[in-house]
């Protein structure tokens, strides 16, 4: 993402389901409010909203309101292209090394530059990060990372689960395509398309070249994208969940496409949305 969004800020960031206290989450399981006090032994603010429950630690009320009124929205969003209810979660801690520490981590600096991040069945926020995004920065992250459970990640190579999640997140976003892609579309008002989809490499998260990082979800977001616009979302949809189930190269053949044809169009689709 540009810098509109801080993705330099929010590169991996929210969303998973409710959890019970037993077994895995499913986009429709049940949520209990009391199970969100277990988290912590005192302090624990619960919010509804119309599907989520937001959970802080010594968080303002109103603050927990006003992301269950985002996660409720994002799951609407997430709903009206995969279907089904979706019942977001979002845990907020009081800090990052607090984030990190329901999260399994080191360390504070484990989440360093994350506005949130995925844990089992929920979302722990990183509370200086977040908010370091703006309005619609945090609408399309919480979208992107719904789309990330409702659809999962299974067999799908990083382009594909991370593109498809970003056209989700940016489908009403009302962004323009050069707004959303700012990097990328520098770089191709350079002179310079990019080769190949962005593998596991191209998102790694060090923190040395964060220009590329967002060029990585643009790229993804916009092959994607190009499905979506040729075939139409119906089948975009479609392909990701053949090709969870029976590998990617097999769905795409179903379109008529290969990697290499894919990876031709696309590169044309870069080049007509961004020169």
């Amino acid at each position: 993402m540009s810098g509109w969004v801080s993705r330099r800020v929010a590169v991996v960031s929210i969303v998973l389901l409710a959890v019970a206290s037993a077994g895995a989450p499913t986009p429709d399981s049940p949520i209990l409010p009391q199970e969100a006090h277990h988290l912590w032994r005192d302090g624990a603010v619960v919010v509804r909203g119309a599907r989520s429950v937001v959970v802080g630690h010594h968080a303002p009320s109103g603050e927990l309101r006003e992301l269950a009124r985002r996660a409720d929205a994002a799951g609407q969003r997430v709903s009206d292209v995969l279907g089904g209810p979706v019942r977001p979660l979002i845990v907020v801690p009081g800090s990052a090394a607090e984030a990190a520490g329901l999260a399994g981590l080191a360390g504070a600096g484990e989440v360093e530059g994350l506005a949130a991040v995925a844990d089992g069945g929920r979302v722990i926020v990183v509370p200086e990060f977040f908010a370091k995004l703006n309005s619609t920065g945090k609408d399309v992250v919480l979208t992107h990372e719904l789309t990330h459970v409702v659809a999962g990640t299974d067999r799908l190579p990083v382009w594909l689960y991370e593109g498809f999640a970003d056209y989700v997140g940016y489908r009403d976003s009302g962004l323009p395509v050069r707004t959303a892609a700012a990097e990328l579309a520098a770089e191709v008002r350079s002179g310079r398309l990019p080769g190949e989809l962005p593998g596991p490499a191209a998102f790694a998260a060090d923190g040395r070249d964060p220009q590329r990082l967002a060029r990585a979800y643009q790229e993804a977001w916009l092959a994607c994208r190009f499905l979506a616009d040729r075939f139409g979302e119906g089948t975009l949809v479609r392909l990701y969940r053949e090709a969870r189930s029976v590998g990617v190269d097999q769905a795409l053949a179903a379109l008529g496409l290969s990697a290499a044809t894919l990876t031709a169009r696309w590169r044309d689709y870069v080049r007509d949305q961004l020169a």
